[in-house]
């Protein structure tokens, strides 16, 4: 028999939590500019309301099975399988040495096939496809479903899978998850909550990005007694098919997918060009040079960031001309300070 969202286990000290700002019968231009580059979570209601896949899944999870299907190219993807005693939450194991899943290199069609037979099973296996690009498994899907001010963003993704949860983790691109097909739930937390969610290992991750040690369904607030004070900054989102969220780069973001099938199309951007460089390159090179200095070289260096790299100090004592490095960074320049890094960490 599946499981009805009423089934599915809940987090008793999350289920209270304020709602995210919502705009009601969302459309293609309710997405401004200010809004796309707004520093809070906004819940979109009906965004993708006239997608075809969209209708299909109101109709049954059948059909937009079947909606999907016709448009796969047969290209491999990669997925996710975990078994039915973790209950959708894709995480590390108990050593933390490991997963409690494992990735195996697939077909679409194999993926939706486990997913359909797992609707009649009692005990059912987790499946999970995560961040693969439209364009590459199904590239004529967007020729019926897609957000117009969104359609040239650089990356566009398609996640779906069974019932699953995903630990609480950031994105540095800005973000518009868009429900398509099933019901899924946001808990959001601002950057600042950092150290009250327990981060896991920068360079070990479930997923590529760091995520939360803390099981939102059963918090240990003995281990992670921090989470209480997350918890009174946290925010929810529940989007039923059609509905997106926006959420800003850097807010961390936990997700449960609560139906038996359930797709997500995302799309993320930077606000700032391509020529820029990862913020996470910078903090993985800081590590290196400065974290294990002197208390007072630290110190030293904490100001020497917020001068250049943190204030709006224009440095209008110095010549334009002689600026350099602290110019307004273009192409050329940051073409400029990518070679010079290279030689120095060659060394």
């Amino acid at each position: 028999m599946p499981k009805s969202v009423s089934q599915m286990q809940s987090a008793p000290k999350t289920q209270e939590l304020p709602h995210v700002r919502e705009i009601h019968n969302a459309t293609p231009a309710t997405l401004t500019s200010e809004l796309l580059s707004s520093d809070a979570p906004v819940v979109l209601r009906g965004l993708l309301s006239d997608w075809p896949l969209v209708k299909a899944g109101l109709k049954s999870a059948a059909e937009a099975d079947h909606y999907l299907r016709q448009f796969y190219n047969h290209n491999k993807i990669h997925a996710m399988v975990a078994p039915a005693e973790v209950k959708g939450r894709y995480f590390y194991n108990d050593a933390l040495d490991g997963f409690n899943f494992t990735r195996n290199t697939t077909s679409l069609t194999e993926v939706l096939d486990d997913i359909h037979a797992s609707n009649n099973a009692t005990a059912p296996s987790s499946y999970y496809v995560g961040s693969t690009s439209i364009d590459h498994i199904l590239p004529e899907f967007r020729q019926h479903n897609d957000i117009p001010p969104l359609a040239d963003k650089p990356l566009i993704s398609i996640w779906l899978g069974n019932q699953s949860r995903i630990a609480a983790h950031y994105d540095v691109t800005d973000n518009v998850a868009c429900c398509a097909v099933g019901q899924r739930r946001f808990t959001l937390f601002p950057p600042a909550q950092l150290d009250n969610l327990y981060i896991g290992p920068l360079d070990f991750t479930p997923a590529g990005q760091p995520a939360s040690l803390v099981d939102f369904h059963q918090p240990d607030f003995t281990r992670f007694p921090k989470f209480e004070t997350a918890l009174q900054h946290a925010q929810i989102a529940e989007l039923n098919p059609g509905d997106a969220l926006f959420i800003p780069s850097m807010w961390w973001h936990h997700v449960e997918a609560l139906s038996d099938f359930n797709v997500l199309v995302n799309y993320w951007w930077r606000q700032v060009g391509d020529h820029m460089g990862v913020p996470a390159d910078a903090l993985l090179h800081a590590l290196l040079s400065i974290k294990d200095l002197p208390a007072s070289q630290r110190d030293a260096w904490r100001n020497l960031f917020e001068h250049y790299v943190f204030s709006n100090n224009q440095h209008e004592h110095i010549p334009t001309a002689r600026k350099g490095a602290l110019n307004a960074i273009d192409d050329t320049l940051a073409r400029q300070l990518r070679a010079t890094l290279i030689n120095k960490l060659n060394r």
